[in-house]
């Protein structure tokens, strides 16, 4: 509609350049990009001046991802309207956007002498620190660039022009990082201080740094003791050791007179025996017993949700073999009530329920609950169960959005579960865990922490169906998508709901697409407002975000899904690689600079600290993921250069080969090949180590299951396979017996390995063994691994179809000139059709077992399983029904995606007959 409109215009009006530019972004949000950059460039090569074709343009170049264009944009108009201010402004805006500093500078001092406005004098001084950020040479950024910043602020300073408080700060950062703190000091304790007052306590928290850096520890104290007796939330008191207990016990007993006390100096107590003990100091005595100071602070706010999180930091002062009493101490002081004798004592209110839940919590972070045997944990999680089952009356007022009082006794009941489940394989332990977590999500629709664990839980029992709607329901937002997304899409692809692995990457990709266009506009808005300091830590985050980890992951993965899906289905493999903008040649992951954003520690976790995630499985798990994202990129790489290689080929001619470029495009495959050797190299090192992370630490990848299901091998196999192909097609087929041997030894042992890898995918996904239901995702992993070894190996063998089918032809051309009635046939023909009908016979066959799993999945009458199970109550047995149920079905969703696939490619096998 918008570019009919927009047509009738130019009918009436040829050259009205905004009509043209509303045309473009009308043909670009309808898909016609080329289109549309055509027409937008023809109005730019005209320099319009107008204010609506600028900014419409503005909007087409920013949909387009060319804020570069932007600039040029401006840069004419403001060659052609020299006084204008607007101008002016969007030319340093649209230099911002795309992080061109000294233009800046430049536009900023320009706009000045137009408009002698502090504003635009502070963006060009601005423009100069981000220079100096920027510099690769530290020592030209202290010489040159931030002594001219201090020297363009002074010379506002001395002619009395300073305004805004946001100048202040400008003043104040630059001295700082020209590490000049004396003078920093000065600005901020004189005149020009006064100014800083939007936030609270800014004067003194810059003073309080500036002494800590002059080590002007006696002024430090002194600001310290007031910000602190002001009761600021923040402050730090450096003092001798008497001084400091001195200090904490005045505060004490200040408290301790109030009728509602702070809790502060109780827990700065408590911290300060924490670093004396650290320390290896023997004063910490004189501050009491810390089990003693630990009990008398929960008696005081134990019926305060944060108290297990603020007694958490300082169990490590409790000697090992004092913890079961510490436990016993505490629950002695709850007020809890047996309905009968020999029931369950009970809390009768919130503030009890909360004291006992903090003692639970403590429990296990002591390890109580490691060490018991399966029947006590057994007792341990039905009693948690009553407990939260309890506790749902207390929050029956509750909204949706809600959590109940009593969540966190589900939660640790299924934690219980989750340690007999992976440490000692109780099968049946993993289904109580389910069952829990969706009966809890009944209560509290809005708990994120169940439905991130059902995420988790569900994921590694294979089932991803379940899992998309949880995800979303979470409402992930903004940079979430970066530090939560791998939970699902680490899951996304292997498990075989290509719809939805699809689905999953565009969702992530589309928040680190936006970021960029996002991230200029919050830089612009803070030039605007004078928010400088914000600046670099802008670029901070969208530097961040641009070399994230699972942003190249999802990337790569997005990729190689699409190629899985369309390549020589609908579209062909050369077309698929295009669109891309793939080539073999580029690397564009900044290996050097990948940052892990990950959050590993969503899952709340009561684990003590050997059971919990270390830095070290930090550091091995990155290691992990980046073999990994290595291994994908490089196949990736590998897949796109194969197109590049079906050229003809002129043997003869050494010097056209060189033109054509595929001489360089098959040493770029062998390249290749060889990086992809030594990180496979490092993988196999790495699983070496047989690092086991913490149950709810970070999923390991699917570098394990890549190597043992042998997807590895016989994936290299057809990489060293198109290198011999070539050499075949560049040698032609006299003289070549050797190579021609090579391929057909090649072509059978792909085969073996195939059949290989089809053998590992063999047997039941869900059995009932002994009144249980197992679960065997391993086989999902690996028919998902057949089926894109499967798809490789069809892209190779159409390499080879497209090499040998010529030689066939111009064999038969010439038995047709010397009309001989037989030409003997090289025996590489041979063996390729010998090795398509072989792939067509073994494609067939996995077709076959996949309808197999099919039909006994479906016979799978769940709901005639007797759920043998005294530990759940009737009412909760249907939700292990029901989660029984959601596995199933996600297993079939599964399996039906698989076999349409693999029917698609078998059609593909069907039309390679040379």
């Amino acid at each position: 509609m918008a570019i009919q409109q927009a047509d009738k215009l130019l009918k009436k009006h040829k050259d009205l350049h905004c009509a043209k530019v509303l045309k473009a972004i009308g043909l670009q949000r309808t898909g016609k990009q080329d289109e549309a950059f055509a027409l937008a460039q023809e109005v730019t090569a005209l320099e319009p001046t107008d204010d609506n074709s600028l900014q419409a343009l503005t909007i087409l170049y920013r949909e387009m991802h060319r804020p570069e264009l932007v600039t040029k944009l401006y840069e004419a108009a403001v060659k052609k309207v020299p006084n204008s201010e607007e101008y002016h402004s969007h030319l340093f805006m649209a230099y911002a956007r795309v992080g061109e500093y000294k233009k800046m500078q430049q536009a900023g001092m320009a706009l000045y002498k137009i408009v002698p406005k502090n504003p635009y004098y502070f963006w060009s001084v601005m423009s100069l620190i981000m220079q100096s950020i920027s510099a690769q040479d530290e020592n030209l950024s202290k010489t040159m660039f931030l002594p001219l910043a201090e020297r363009m602020v002074e010379k506002m300073v001395k002619e009395d022009k300073i305004e805004a408080e946001a100048e202040v700060e400008l003043y104040y950062m630059i001295l700082e990082r020209l590490e000049k703190y004396q003078e920093a000091l000065d600005v901020v304790r004189g005149k020009l201080g006064e100014k800083l007052t939007s936030e609270l306590q800014s004067r003194e928290n810059k003073c309080m740094a500036m002494y800590k850096k002059l080590c002007k520890w006696p002024e430090c104290n002194a600001l310290s003791r007031r910000l602190l007796l002001k009761n600021s939330l923040e402050g730090e008191v450096h003092y001798s050791t008497e001084q400091a207990v001195k200090f904490i016990e005045e505060r004490i007993t200040e408290e301790a007179k109030r009728s509602r006390p702070l809790r502060g100096p109780y827990l700065a107590e408590l911290e300060l025996i924490r670093r004396l003990r650290h320390r290896g100091c023997s004063d910490e005595y004189k501050l009491g017993d810390p089990e003693e100071l630990m009990f008398q602070y929960f008696k005081k706010f134990g019926d305060k949700p944060c108290c297990f999180t603020d007694l958490k930091v300082f169990v490590d002062l409790l000697p090992s073999s004092q913890c079961a009493k510490f436990i016993g101490q505490l629950l002695g002081i709850i007020p809890l009530s047996a309905p009968a004798e020999g029931k369950l004592a009970l809390p009768a209110d919130i503030k009890a329920l909360q004291q006992h839940l903090c003692v639970v919590q403590l429990t296990r972070l002591l390890g109580l609950y490691h060490t018991i045997d399966k029947k006590q944990k057994l007792s341990v999680v039905r009693e948690l169960m009553l407990r939260y089952q309890h506790g749902l009356q207390f929050g029956k007022s509750c909204l949706k959005t809600e959590l109940q009082f009593s969540d966190y006794y589900c939660l640790l009941a299924v934690h219980l579960l989750l340690d007999m489940w992976l440490e000692a394989g109780e099968e049946m332990a993993v289904w109580q865990s389910l069952t829990l977590l969706e009966e809890g999500l009944t209560h509290s629709p809005s708990n994120a922490q169940f439905k991130l664990l059902l995420i988790r839980i569900y994921c590694m029992l294979g089932a991803f169906e379940p899992v998309v709607e949880l995800y979303s329901s979470l409402d992930a937002k903004h940079v979430q998508h970066d530090t939560i997304g791998y939970l699902l899409t680490r899951y996304a692809e292997s498990l075989g709901q290509y719809a939805a692995a699809s689905q999953s990457c565009n969702f992530a990709l589309r928040f680190f697409h936006s970021n960029q266009k996002d991230t200029s506009e919050y830089i612009i808005q803070a030039y605007k407002y004078g928010a400088f300091e914000k600046i670099p830590e802008f670029i901070a985050f969208r530097n961040r975000l641009n070399t994230s980890l699972h942003f190249a992951q999802v990337r790569t993965e997005r990729m190689l899904l699409d190629l899985l899906l369309e390549a020589n289905i609908s579209t062909s493999l050369e077309e698929s690689i295009k669109s891309m903008s793939l080539s073999p040649e580029e690397d564009d992951i900044p290996w050097k600079d990948l940052h892990d954003n990950r959050d590993l520690t969503v899952l709340f976790n009561w684990d003590p600290k050997d059971r919990d995630i270390s830095e070290e499985h930090r550091k091995q798990s990155l290691e992990e993921e980046t073999i990994w994202l290595q291994i994908r990129s490089l196949t990736l790489r590998l897949v796109s250069g194969l197109p590049t290689l079906s050229h003809t080929v002129h043997p003869k001619n050494s010097e056209k080969t060189a033109e054509n470029g595929v001489s360089s495009k098959i040493d770029t495959i062998r390249s290749l090949l060889q990086q992809l050797e030594t990180a496979v190299d490092s993988g196999k090192q790495f699983l070496e180590q047989k690092i086991q992370y913490p149950v709810l630490g970070p999923p390991p990848t699917r570098m394990a299951g890549f190597f043992s299901n042998g997807s590895c091998q016989c994936q290299t196999s057809l990489f060293y396979l198109v290198s011999d192909i070539y050499e075949l097609d560049t040698s032609g087929l006299e003289d070549s017996t050797e190579i021609q041997e090579r391929i057909g030894n090649s072509f059978k042992t792909l085969l073996e390995q195939l059949t290989d890898l089809f053998s590992k995918c063999k047997g039941d996904l869900m059995e009932v063994r002994d009144g249980i239901l197992k679960t065997h995702p391993n086989i999902l992993e690996n028919l998902v691994f057949f089926v894109e070894t499967m798809s490789i190996t069809l892209w190779v063998s159409s390499y080879c179809d497209s090499v040998l089918r010529p030689f066939k032809s111009s064999l038969q051309k010439r038995k047709k000139k010397k009309k001989e009635t037989s030409v003997v046939m090289p025996p590489v023909f041979t063996s390729f059709l010998d090795y398509v009908t072989e792939l067509q016979t073994l494609t067939s066959n996995v077709i076959d077992h996949i309808k197999g799993l099919e039909i006994i999945l479906t016979a799978l009458k769940l709901e005639e399983l007797s759920i043998d199970d005294t530990l759940l109550s009737q009412e909760e047995k249907k939700f292990t029904k029901t989660v029984q149920g959601k596995v199933q079905s996600s297993y079939q969703h599964s399996i039906q995606e698989i076999g349409e696939l693999l029917k698609k490619r078998l059609d593909t096998i069907k039309k390679l007959k040379i």
